[in-house]
């Protein structure tokens, strides 16, 4: 009988302990505005020289925490840190002394400040408790608990560490839930979990004990975006659109503009919408500009078509995708980039080396995916006006709407012009071609994954692109026998439709079953001078991926397989070539997460018709040697067949005469290209200022086993492809530095080798076109919002690209050869913009505004139909300083 008294006094006072440490911890905890570590040193050391015996300043959570003797006051303390500048939730600063602040302290005013006691007070008003958690599982383990112990509803929000509940207290009550919530092994704001049963939770659940309720949780990264089908992941809360993931099918926003995904066993970028609006941005190819990973030249001096190169290596080598679809390949790597306009995108991600292999066989280098428009709180519509001063111009229409509750739907509408003459070097040939495009696509959304657990995406897209260039006047209507004057003309047809379905398991959030399906059909009927080129693509690709854990999700797996049919129809000059690639295969990837590493293990086998079995694995590792120190290593291999026409197109305006050695192969007597690519890279995040910083270095070497050959320099009236006999190798080395001074600006600084080199059929040589060495610099500024949501931005980036090999043209007489390397030069582009308020917004840029061009890009450009002209030896910018203007608005 005492023992059984003596546990009921324990407990007695054990509850009140508790109650009495949460009642003192609630009114010594004040909320107070500050913005650096020098904010959080001056708000500290002002509260102890005010009497608290103890003061810790969290920035996260803009909270200070006081243990004070009970002859002092609290109100006293936050008096003497509002007189150090800093508001607080009872005291309001002096201007005077807010404007003495440094600078890097000046945090932002807006706002009333809500009392800790308020904060408790309204929170329980609304149900709402702190339970502390990591990731969707947390999630899904916790909402169960809660209605286990007889909540009608539960929803636990990782970003606010908290959940909401909606039970009857008739029934139930808090105090049964949250003890329930514990039990399972999350820490909430009455009760602690057992230390045995917080260690059995799996490792992506071990969230930290010893934050303070309230405070954000740092393995929650909200700066980043986890894209379903890359990540595998389920537990990544989101700020807006909050949905769970289906493989494939769900793409959320970031808050960054361009992030490092922390979480990531792979070296993934993600950029957002916001990043692309440092610059001009009309399409793909322009939406690399204030990023150091991807390198963008021009390849051709007629055509003026721009290229992406990743890890030193031609864009052909890097995935290039669409809502995780296949996008530019084939017939459309030559122009494709035009295809996506800028004012779609609604994010991007980048990845740097092998890439996961459900999506597919061919990402050598990485993987470039973009996500349209697709999600909106309200009804969004939004217009951009674009024009430049040589004659660009270009308008964009998009819209975003709910249906209802689970429909939702987008429409995207694009047209350009290019109707100036622009000859900015007095060679008589246009710098860019004129011209127009009209490019619309619809969306269609459905998003029941909360109750049915099923999601869909379907779009569907048209493109009507068409070019002329070549010497100034000349008319592509008229008969090339009726005009002496050199022309290129390209008309290409483009149409999609794609489809992407998924389902979530009832109970199960870490299992998804998800199918992509597309049909892609491509035209392109072109000529170059004398020279013509046609070609028809039809493509269908299909899919089916299914996602699981093995035990808890410390173990995830996927499984599926997927069709690729490509049918090849090309005219050139005289000849026919047709071909068809038939591909199933299968894969699967398993996924193991420790404590401080994960380790990502897939392979793939896909039956090709003509290039036969080929087999891609891939392995991707992170280790945290601490929560800022991250190493990553990769392998892997992929494979690819070459379609030699439509990737080298920017050769065709010239007088080389296409030669292939053919050698045994079924894809136009060649065999198909094979690589594998291996990659390390360390990242450090620490303080700098006050403010976060981080340096990200990555090494990458890529091996051919076999390749396609692009021989520029066997002759200068010859382009010859065969296969690779002996070595190719590409190394790549690039750091990176991000950092903000002070506040609202922001620093990236960037420097990147390259050692690209080939056995040729004469020899060994460095790969033209490609220089050693590259800097890069970007600066941002933008200024405090106004009450309107107005601001002003700022935006430079400068590229310094150093000597690149020259193709051999020593044969040439010598007014029309080259030097063996080209000299080095800089590109500096600029933007500022207005954003009066939230939906209008005005800029004005310049893009190459050292006005660096190349020197006779085009070689013998007098005499266009002669044994030595030759448009395709560009290193450098064709066009000298551009300027444009442009309006979004949004209704």
């Amino acid at each position: 009988m005492k023992s059984y008294i003596s546990r009921i006094i324990l407990g007695i006072f054990l509850l009140c302990c508790s109650f009495i440490f949460s009642q003192q911890l609630s009114q010594n905890q004040f909320k107070v505005r500050g913005n650096c570590e020098m904010c959080k040193e001056r708000i500290e050391t002002t509260a102890q020289k005010a009497g608290a015996k103890t003061a810790k300043y969290s920035i996260d959570s803009q909270t200070l925490m006081l243990e004070t003797e009970p002859n002092v006051s609290a109100s006293d303390i936050l008096k003497e840190v509002a007189k150090a500048g800093h508001d607080n939730e009872k005291f309001q600063a002096e201007e005077t002394s807010y404007n003495a602040l440094p600078s890097c302290c000046h945090y932002e005013r807006e706002g009333i400040i809500q009392t800790a006691e308020e904060h408790y007070m309204q929170a329980k008003a609304e149900n709402e408790f702190y339970v502390k958690g990591n990731c969707e599982s947390c999630k899904a383990r916790i909402e169960k608990a809660a209605k286990d112990a007889g909540a009608d509803s539960a929803e636990w929000s990782a970003e606010k560490q908290s959940v909401t509940l909606n039970f009857n207290a008739q029934k139930t009550s808090a105090d049964k839930i949250l003890r329930k919530i514990a039990e399972v092994g999350h820490d909430n704001e009455k009760y602690k979990a057992e230390d045995q049963t917080y260690k059995n939770l799996p490792s992506c659940c071990l969230y930290d004990r010893e934050i303070q309720f309230g405070e954000a949780n740092p393995k929650v990264h909200f700066e980043e975006t986890v894209e379903a089908s890359q990540a595998g992941h389920h537990d990544n809360p989101r700020d807006n659109n909050q949905e769970k993931s289906i493989e494939g099918v769900t793409v959320t926003a970031s808050k960054a503009a361009t992030s490092l995904n922390k979480k990531e066993a792979g070296l993934i970028f993600n950029i957002d919408k916001k990043e692309l609006l440092k610059a001009a941005c009309c399409n793909l190819s322009e939406s690399f500009e204030t990023n150091a990973t991807v390198d963008v030249s021009f390849s051709n001096a007629v055509t003026g078509t721009k290229q992406l190169k990743m890890l030193g290596l031609d864009q052909k080598y890097t995935s290039l995708t669409k809502e995780l679809l296949p996008e530019i390949r084939g017939l459309a790597s030559a122009y494709g980039l035009n295809f996506i306009p800028g004012r779609w995108i609604e994010s991007i991600q980048l990845t740097k080396g092998g890439s996961t292999v459900t999506n597919g066989y061919e990402s050598i280098t990485g993987q470039i995916n973009t996500e349209l428009l697709k999600h909106s709180e309200s009804p969004e519509t939004s217009l951009n006006l674009f024009a430049d001063f040589n004659g660009r111009t270009e308008a964009n229409i998009t819209s975003v709407s709910k249906i209802d509750d689970k429909w939702s739907q987008t429409f995207l509408l694009h047209g350009n012009g290019t109707f100036g003459d622009t000859d900015m070097n007095d060679d008589n040939f246009l710098d860019r071609p004129k011209g127009s495009q009209l490019n619309a696509a619809y969306l269609l959304n459905y998003n029941d994954l909360e109750k049915s657990g099923f999601g869909s995406h379907f779009g569907i897209n048209f493109i009507k692109d068409e070019r002329t260039a070549g010497q100034v006047g000349f008319d592509k209507k008229i008969p090339h026998a009726q005009q002496s004057l050199y022309g290129v003309g390209i008309d290409i047809s483009r149409f999609q439709v794609w489809n992407k379905t998924g389902y979530v398991f009832k109970g199960k959030p870490y299992q998804s079953l998800g199918w992509m399906n597309q049909y892609t059909f491509h035209q392109q009927d072109s000529f170059f001078g004398l020279r013509n080129y046609s070609g028809k693509q039809h493509t269908y690709y299909s899919n089916l991926i299914f996602e699981s854990i093995l035990g808890n999700t410390n173990h995830k797996y996927k499984a599926g397989a997927n069709f690729m049919y490509d049918g090849y129809d090309e005219d050139y000059l005289t000849q026919n070539f047709k071909r068809n690639e038939i591909v199933p295969g299968a894969f699967a990837e398993y996924t193991l997460t420790g404590l401080k590493y994960t380790l990502v293990a897939g392979a793939r086998i896909d039956f090709h018709n003509l290039a036969g079995t080929q087999f891609t694995p891939r392995l991707n590792f992170k280790y945290d040697i601490t929560p800022q120190t991250i190493l990553r290593l990769s392998a892997g291999r992929g494979f690819r067949t070459a379609n030699v026409f439509a990737e080298s197109q920017q050769y065709f305006a010239s007088s080389r005469t296409i030669q292939i050695l053919e050698n045994s192969g079924n894809i136009y007597g060649l065999r198909p290209e094979i690589a594998w690519n291996y990659g390390a890279s360390l990242q450090q995040e620490f303080k700098l200022f006050g403010r976060k910083s981080s340096i990200v270095a990555d090494f990458f070497r890529t091996d051919f086993q076999d390749q396609v050959m692009v021989d520029l320099d066997r002759s200068p009236q010859l382009l010859t492809f065969y296969n690779l006999e002996g070595k190719s190798f590409a190394n790549s080395f690039q750091t990176q530095w991000d950092l903000m001074p002070f506040k609202n600006f922001e620093l990236r600084f960037a420097y990147k080798y390259y050692d690209v080199q080939a056995d040729y059929l004469n020899g060994r040589r460095a790969v033209p076109f490609m220089a050693k060495h590259r800097g890069f610099v970007n600066a941002a500024y933008s200024t405090n919002k106004n009450d309107k949501g107005g601001f002003w931005s700022f935006d430079t980036t400068l590229n310094i690209v150093g000597e690149q090999r020259l193709p051999d043209t020593s044969s040439n007489p010598s007014e029309f050869q080259l030097p063996a390397y080209s000299p080095s030069y800089a590109v500096l582009n600029a933007q500022i913009s207005r954003n009066f308020n939230k939906k209008i917004r005005a800029y004005f840029g310049g893009e190459n505004l050292t006005s660096y061009s190349q020197t006779n890009a085009i070689v013998d450009f007098k005499n266009p139909f002669g044994n030595y002209f030759d448009g395709g030896m560009v290193y450098a910018p064709i066009m000298k300083a551009n300027f444009y203007v442009g309006l979004d608005v949004t209704f």
